[in-house]
């Protein structure tokens, strides 16, 4: 009889064991899942506003410093977020500041990002996956520039000759690349000098440097400056060659430099690609749609020569990658997104 107490007692203690463990586990899940709710709810949603932001932009002497100095400028005013725009070696280097988290913002090529989430070209084996898009900017021209008394007018003749092919990490260099692989051409045909635009120009004008890739809104300020002692030649894109680089490359567009433009007599044949503004995804939804109703609803604050192509109804060309939440928002209700 003692011996069936004892073992009825063993029984009853173990069930009390068992329903407290299952009412402790059940407690623990539904603790963790609400903080995964949580967090996500606020990644997507209204997040934490940051007190600053950095937007990277590219050299000094380029279209994406001054252009993003003024930019900067509005999402400041706007938004009321401190927003500095910083120089740098432009499309691949801020894609990978922003992938390193040294940024929020930043100026790229709508190439060179979409390689970079693809992990395609200098992203091989490194693919991106906290960039997203904000929006358009304006068509980035690929100007191949020499002087008059440097003999070269065609891409053949840079065979041989010292061409800079843009700052290390550039858009530029992908696009030197690509435009000589249509010609025929590599690296190894020229002595390819990694400079930014300023330095290009100083090269130029030394003597140093027989041309020049720069890949930017035109009228460069770092062209218009080897204008003013030097007659400034932009090296054309044979029309054959242009078709060949959009069919193997979508991301270009024919593009013309109009005569005029840095005393040009004649139009030039050439190819463009999109400059873009990329954003991390840590950045809430609502600070980012705030910052893109900033830029966009703005543009006519912007004195920069590329503020008349900044508009809503090019805010989505080009653009390979996704859109961030909060751009994705904006634009849908400004009506150009379904």
């Amino acid at each position: 009889m003692k011996n069936k107490k004892l073992l009825l007692s063993f029984l009853m203690m173990l069930f009390v064991a068992l329903v407290l463990a299952a009412c402790g586990g059940d407690s623990g899940e539904e603790t963790d899942t609400g903080s995964d709710d949580a967090g996500t709810e606020e990644s997507a949603g209204e997040g934490e506003k940051p007190e600053f932001l950095s937007m990277l932009t590219g050299g000094t002497s380029g279209t994406y410093y001054p252009l993003g100095g003024e930019m900067a400028k509005i999402i400041t005013d706007e938004t009321g977020i401190q927003t500095d725009a910083l120089s740098s070696n432009a499309s691949a280097d801020n894609v990978v500041a922003l992938q390193e988290g040294e940024a929020e913002l930043a100026f790229v090529q709508t190439d060179v990002v979409a390689f970079a989430v693809e992990g395609v070209q200098a992203f091989e084996g490194n693919p991106v996956d906290n960039v997203l898009a904000l929006g358009s900017l304006y068509p980035e021209t690929v100007q191949i520039v020499t002087t008059a008394d440097s003999g070269i007018t065609s891409v053949e003749d840079l065979a041989g000759k010292n061409v800079s092919v843009g700052a290390p990490g550039s858009g530029t260099y992908i696009n030197a690349e690509q435009i000589l692989e249509v010609h025929g051409m590599t690296m190894d045909d020229i002595n390819p000098q990694n400079l930014d635009f300023g330095e290009s120009v100083g090269g130029i004008k030394d003597g140093n440097i027989d041309a020049a890739f720069v890949t930017a809104g035109t009228p460069t300020g770092a062209v218009e400056e080897l204008g003013a002692t030097e007659e400034v030649v932009i090296v054309p894109i044979a029309q054959d060659k242009v078709d060949e680089l959009v069919e193997k490359y979508p991301y270009y567009a024919a593009d013309t430099v109009p005569a005029g433009t840095y005393g040009l007599a004649e139009d030039v044949e050439t190819v463009a690609v999109l400059a873009m503004l990329a954003v991390v995804d840590s950045l809430s939804e609502d600070v980012v749609y705030d910052i893109t109703k900033a830029i966009y609803e703005n543009v006519d604050a912007i004195t920069h020569a590329k503020g008349e192509y900044i508009t809503l109804e090019s805010a989505l060309d080009g653009i390979g990658i996704p859109l961030h939440p909060g751009a994705e928002k904006f634009f849908k209700e400004a009506g150009v997104l379904e």
